[in-house]
């Protein structure tokens, strides 16, 4: 039987060989990790400028990116309207205006409140005529949505609406797209009161609106909204408290260039 000597010579050429081998292996992992960093901060960098040239999907205004402390109340009215009168009044008593994004069914249905809301300066959203889901719709149904309703809102206040908010708060590009063609800027919400749950306290949605606002915010409510008597009058307080100014949508949209991010925040180009 052979034996086999080792000496330390021999072990130490090894273990040199080794490091080597280990060396040469750790630079091609740390220069394939950062070729592919590279890549990816390069695929990243190109994903954002496709995206903010509307190369990408296109995309609402969730918010707007302000330097003042003004926000926008929104209300979304497609159904009831028992607490419709409750709302003007509180908005006359704060002495603040917000925006309704009504739907042609419920104008049919309250021709007169639609009048109130008008007289009193608030200002009037594009919600659709009959709440559909606008994303099954093709390039014609949806002109045809947004042209129906507005033609009622004109023959009862004879203006037409600037802003368009889509039903379920579901869209795709085809829409957003149809929508602005047709001169309306789309319009979503970054802060979303929820209260259409019958579950949701007064306190719940306090602490879910409140702690969220900023400069440029859309707060979504309803007409219908279960604690809305409640809950309305004190974020409206608290918000004020804050040093925050309630306005119109078209008064919290910029004016001149702009874009959006990929975030949905209306910013200066």
């Amino acid at each position: 039987m052979r034996v086999l000597v080792v000496t330390k010579r021999t072990l130490l050429i090894a273990a040199a060989a080794l490091v080597v081998l280990i060396a040469a292996f750790a630079v091609a992992l740390l220069l394939r990790g950062k070729g592919e960093v590279q890549a990816s901060a390069k695929a990243a960098e190109e994903y954002e400028m496709e995206v903010l040239a509307g190369k990408r999907r296109e995309l609402p205004v969730y918010n707007v990116d302000r330097p003042d402390k003004k926000i926008a109340l929104t209300v979304d009215a497609a159904w009831e309207d028992d607490k419709t009168p409750f709302i003007l009044e509180e908005l006359d008593k704060q002495g603040i205006k917000a925006t309704f994004y009504l739907c042609g069914f419920w104008v049919d249905k309250y021709p007169e409140h639609v009048k109130e809301i008008s007289s009193k300066g608030h200002e009037l959203g594009n919600h659709s005529n009959t709440h559909p889901h606008m994303n099954r719709l093709d390039e014609k149904k949806i002109q045809k949505e947004l042209n129906d309703f507005d033609k009622k809102i004109e023959k009862l206040t004879g203006q037409r609406c600037k802003t368009f908010r889509a039903p379920f708060g579901e869209y795709n590009d085809l829409v957003i797209t149809t929508v602005r063609d047709m001169g309306y800027t789309p319009v979503q919400w970054n802060i979303d009161t929820i209260d259409w749950k019958e579950e949701r306290s007064t306190q719940a949605i306090l602490d879910t609106v409140l702690p969220k606002l900023k400069p440029g915010s859309i707060i979504l409510c309803h007409n219908n909204g279960y604690k809305i008597n409640e809950y309305l009058p004190k974020l409206i307080d608290a918000a004020k408290a804050e040093g925050y100014e309630f306005v119109k949508i078209s008064e919290l949209l910029l004016d001149g260039e702009t874009i959006i991010d990929v975030n949905g925040v209306q910013k200066r180009s």
